[in-house]
């Protein structure tokens, strides 16, 4: 006789031994000996490839009381040998038919463990196969349960979520085709394996305005807001062309309807400020959980006012401000990410919430809100740190967007912040740009805009009018808001006669020239001083070394330049010179305009 099947015939023969001797007593005569010779029996029978023999006596009435009590220890060994096997392997099919006779014999107590340990024990690439497959046995055991049901169903999401957690989210369309891990099958899936503890929940609250099944509600309400973290923050929602059911939309669009099901939707979307008690008395554990609630709260927003997940049955009461209101915590949250998929969350909502409102309808008390300050600024760094460019591109339109949607009074206020906070020449470039365009309106306007006139323009133009550093700022690194300081003053001067002196420019002109204009004089004559002297230097360095692709470094505007040969450098000096011939060009016209006008008027009081 062949070893192997002698070793069969013994492990088969072990596992008879054991089932007769335990057939002869009592349930409560079981004791530990019995247990672990069943399971190291069973479980050679199932890695030797004798599942049969083992489904056999399983499926014997004779083994009822033995399956009961012990069955569970197979768990185990059994989804070794099921994700071992070949799908359309027929031992696979015996092992996943012992697995439905343990779910309908075992103990459940007992066997919720054993599928829970499976889940927990579970790592790398099995982790989606194994979480499917133990699902629906979990599920059945789980609607079995008589006492402590909640806890259990919330232990079991939360050991679910746990090992998804650390799988990487398939973001591009052909990662979500793929999906090599099996993430998008094993969400909505997961989804599936809840929904019967809802209808539970559902059919409590229906039978009394006041839940009798809160546990079970809370349990359900943690799994969806740890859903809204991950995966729903980090996936790409958009519908994909090529991509009939979207698996994230479709996960997405389920747990909004868990939420409206059980009537959480509205009060978590507009509600949030009224934070939950707090069960952590350690503070560290407090700010995790309220940081991880108000990602899950920012994602929610997202899935509703930009997705329109569960929209219609908003009532349609609250006004477009006020949805704005409401969101800014939600789009603070997100700017401050650096991640492409939560930036780009942000900026969507943040667009979605101003596309809503009419111009120049936003009221400046806004601007006393904390997050309507920090998110300009949020906006702000996107727009100059962030390193893809579609987003930095896309958070200038919206920058522009949330100006225009104030009234005077909050533009100006906006412009004001901007300046002082911004730290970027392009910003604060843009923004003069801005101010230029409110004192032409003001100005072309048949009333008055007091705010763009008169002494408000004035405080304002002494932000604009001057140089950070006087005569010592570096006029490159600048060169974007001086230009549009001087354009603006152009501007100022040709469009305001001295007469008139809507804007106040002419009375604050002496001002304007000891802050502004001398200092950019000096400022000028320096800097075009020392870069002439540094091409001087490079070209005599050139001739001595007889080769102009020496190697060396340049520091321009503060910031050490990539290394570069000596004609590289001498380019990069003659492109700053042309800037400040550039400034110096319209510095000339603005003093040229200046002189003009106070002559005319000086001419006329002859």
């Amino acid at each position: 006789m062949p070893e192997e099947q002698t070793q069969t015939i013994m492990a088969v023969d072990e596992l008879q031994a054991i089932i007769q001797r335990c057939q002869i007593l009592e349930e409560a005569d079981f004791r530990g000996e019995d247990y672990n010779l069943f399971q190291v029996a069973g479980q050679k029978c199932l890695e030797d490839g004798y599942a049969a023999q083992l489904l056999e006596v399983i499926q014997n009435v004779k083994n009822k009381v033995i399956i009961k009590n012990m069955g569970w220890n197979l768990i185990s060994p059994l989804v070794r040998c099921i994700l071992a096997y070949k799908q359309e392997d027929e031992k696979r099919e015996l092992c996943l038919k012992i697995l439905d006779q343990l779910v309908q014999l075992c103990n459940p107590k007992e066997l919720f463990l054993g599928l829970l340990e499976q889940i927990e024990q579970t790592s790398g690439e099995q982790v989606c196969q194994t979480i499917m497959l133990l699902l629906q046995p979990l599920q059945t055991v789980l609607l079995k349960l008589q006492n402590k049901k909640a806890y259990s169903v919330g232990l079991s999401l939360a050991m679910i979520m746990n090992q998804l957690t650390p799988l990487p989210v398939p973001y591009t369309k052909q990662q979500i085709q793929e999906d090599k891990l099996g993430l998008c099958q094993c969400c909505n899936a997961v989804v599936d394996f809840a929904k019967p503890f809802v209808n539970e929940v559902v059919k409590n609250m229906e039978k009394s305005s006041e839940c009798n099944d809160t546990e079970l509600k809370e349990e359900l309400l943690k799994f969806c807001m740890k859903s809204l973290k991950y995966p729903l923050l980090t996936a790409q929602l958009e519908e994909l062309e090529g991509i009939e059911e979207h698996p994230f939309r479709r996960f997405a669009a389920e747990i909004i309807d868990i939420l409206l099901d059980m009537r959480e939707l509205m009060p978590l979307v507009f509600l949030h400020h009224k934070s939950r008690r707090s069960l952590w008395e350690n503070q560290e554990f407090e700010d995790i959980e309220r940081k991880n609630s108000a990602d899950s709260l920012a994602c929610l927003s997202y899935l509703v006012f930009v997705q329109h997940f569960g929209i219609n049955c908003f009532p349609m009461v609250f006004s477009s401000s006020y949805l704005l209101q409401c969101n800014m915590a939600h789009i603070e949250v997100l700017l401050k990410r650096t991640e492409e998929s939560m930036l780009s969350k942000g900026l969507d909502l943040f667009e979605s919430c101003l596309l809503r409102m009419e111009d120049n309808g936003l009221l400046h008390q806004y601007l006393e809100f904390r997050e309507f300050i920090n998110v300009s600024q949020d906006l702000v760094k996107v727009m100059t740190l962030c390193p893809i460019e579609h987003l930095r591109k896309k958070s200038l339109n919206i920058l522009q967007l949330f100006i225009d949607k104030f009234e005077a009074e909050g533009k100006y206020t906006l412009f004001r912040c901007l300046l002082k906070t911004s730290n970027h020449a392009g910003v604060e470039g843009y923004v003069i740009k801005n101010i230029k365009d409110q004192i032409h309106l003001s100005l072309t306007k048949a009333h008055d805009n007091v705010w763009f006139t008169g002494h408000h323009l004035i405080s304002l133009l002494d932000l604009v009018l001057l140089l950070p550093e006087g005569a010592e700022t570096d006029l490159l690194q600048y060169s974007d808001r001086i230009m549009a300081s001087l354009n603006l003053l152009r501007y100022l001067v040709i469009k305001d006669c001295e007469s008139d002196n809507q804007t106040g420019v002419w009375t604050a002109l002496a001002k304007i020239e000891e802050n502004f204009l001398k200092p950019l004089h000096v400022g000028l004559n320096m800097s075009k001083a020392h870069y002439e002297a540094e091409i001087k230097n490079k070209k005599e360095n050139r001739k001595e070394a007889h080769s102009s692709n020496t190697i060396c470094s340049l520091t321009v505007s503060g910031e050490k330049m990539p290394p570069m040969t000596t004609e590289m450098q001498l380019q990069v000096l003659h492109s700053a010179l042309f800037t400040f011939d550039l400034i110096e060009s319209v510095l000339a016209r603005v003093e040229e305009l200046i002189e003009v006008k106070v002559k005319a008027v000086m001419d006329e009081n002859i």
